[in-house]
């Protein structure tokens, strides 16, 4: 199972900063279920024990950062030993996947019919994940253009379920051809997207300055979607990959573990004059 997940996702292929691999876990220990996660928390950890999985395989690293204990009353503590109670391993494909080809954007771009794929950003020259199709995000074309509140709408439509919803900022009446996807957090992209000429860019957690610069300086439209319905996607691609490579079963979780629990629209304010009496 190691063996396959490192052929499809590199270690090597990660940023510096990111923490991927097996985390918990004897790698020539049997693995008959998998169970496919964006975040290890426990409501996906309490899913992989009802459904008896042998191991999770999560997109968001459990350790991103250094920690002096894992004591079972810390929160991270606590599931490390339920895993290990359990025996249940744990593996991470993190920026490793995004970059990936296929990866993380592709599914993303296929939940919008893009056509004539091709990254976003590559990786540096010389580095471990370049050469192939391999980079962040997606750039491809849509089945039939459509405005931007059209497209923002459609977006709702096609992506998971959550609270948060999908928004945009830009022209609503702006026609869009080419799309750009970046799933997780990608306002770090704004200005490959601008230097693509796309018509607009689809990621998570864009930030209120760099969006605001970013219109201000005539970049793409921007579509603002939830982090967990940008990275969900892909784990159907992770569980077929699974399936067939390896002959075990796979599940994959729908438990929607973006924290925004709760979206108010604000108000229709009507704008017609009020009736009044003489």
């Amino acid at each position: 199972m190691v063996a396959e997940l490192e052929r499809r996702y590199p270690p090597a292929w990660a940023e510096d900063w990111d923490r991927v691999g097996l985390v918990l876990g004897d790698p020539t220990a049997p693995v008959r279920l998998v169970l496919c996660v964006v975040d290890v928390v426990p409501e996906t950890v309490a899913e992989a024990l009802a459904a008896g999985a042998d191991m999770i395989v999560a997109h968001h690293p459990l350790l991103l950062r250094g920690v002096s204990s894992v004591a079972p009353t810390t929160f991270k503590g606590r599931i490390v030993h339920q895993l290990i109670r359990a025996g249940v391993a744990l593996h991470v494909a993190h920026t490793n996947a995004d970059v990936a080809s296929p990866g993380v954007s592709d599914a993303l771009a296929a939940r919008f019919g893009l056509t004539g794929l091709r990254p976003l950003q590559r990786p540096a020259p010389g580095s471990p994940a370049a050469g192939d199709d391999r980079g962040f995000g997606r750039i491809g074309e849509l089945p039939r253009p459509m405005t931007l509140a059209e497209l923002t709408r459609h977006a709702a439509a096609v992506l998971p379920v959550t609270s948060w919803g999908v928004r945009a900022a830009g022209d609503p009446g702006r026609m869009v051809r080419t799309l750009a996807v970046s799933g997780g957090s990608g306002d770090s992209f704004l200005g490959a997207a601008t230097a693509a000429g796309v018509d607009a860019f689809l990621t998570a957690d864009l930030r209120h300055h760099p969006a605001g610069e970013h219109l201000a300086a005539d970049g793409p439209a921007l579509i603002d979607a939830a982090h967990w319905a940008t990275e969900r996607p892909w784990l159907d691609d992770l569980a077929a990959l699974l399936r067939e490579a390896l002959d075990v079963e796979t599940l994959v979780s729908d438990l929607d573990t973006d924290p925004w629990t709760v979206h108010a629209a604000a108000p229709v304010v009507d704008d017609k004059e009020p009736d009044r009496e003489g």
